[in-house]
């Protein structure tokens, strides 16, 4: 699955759990000399705005002391909104039966993008119902996964009746 800076994760948990928060995953974007340091967040309920600035306060604090990055990074916190990242083969099991794209390091079938809905997940492996096929992706091959969002058919059919 998702390939996350290990050192970062074990930095950065601690502090996001301690608050009372689920740290769903980190990304830590390369650009250059400077850096991309993404956490998103997750709680009963949502996260607000307000969250995200705590949980920033905290982090800067523990970043500047321990300073795991090297030159200028930003840091944004952010709750997983509708199109979800999913980090973990545990995240895609909660998942189940939802639509999400892959973006795989590897190709497989020729391609390196499927969506589809999440028909399985094993211990190595996220299986998907993609264009009428079941389609096995080893969870090493998988570089990126989002939740696609899906409006409710009932909303759908609220929304063609006002055009």
């Amino acid at each position: 699955m998702y390939k996350q800076n290990k050192q970062l994760l074990a930095l950065i948990t601690p502090v996001v759990e301690v608050m009372g928060y689920v740290l769903l995953g980190i990304e830590h974007i390369m650009q250059g000399r400077y850096s991309l340091l993404r956490i998103y967040i997750d709680k009963e309920g949502g996260i607000t705005l307000a969250d995200c600035e705590q949980v920033s306060h905290r982090v800067i604090g523990i970043m500047d002391v321990e300073d795991p990055i090297q030159g200028v990074y930003n840091l944004e916190v952010s709750s997983p909104g509708l199109d979800r990242p999913l980090f973990t083969l545990d995240q895609c099991s909660r998942h189940k039966d939802k639509k999400i794209k892959l973006n795989l390091g590897t190709k497989i079938e020729g391609r390196r993008k499927f969506t589809g809905r999440i028909a399985d997940v094993g211990t190595d492996y996220v299986e998907i119902e993609s264009e009428g096929s079941q389609i096995k992706i080893p969870a090493d091959a998988i570089q990126q996964a989002r939740i696609v969002p899906e409006m409710p058919e009932h909303l759908i059919g609220e929304r063609k009746r006002e055009h």
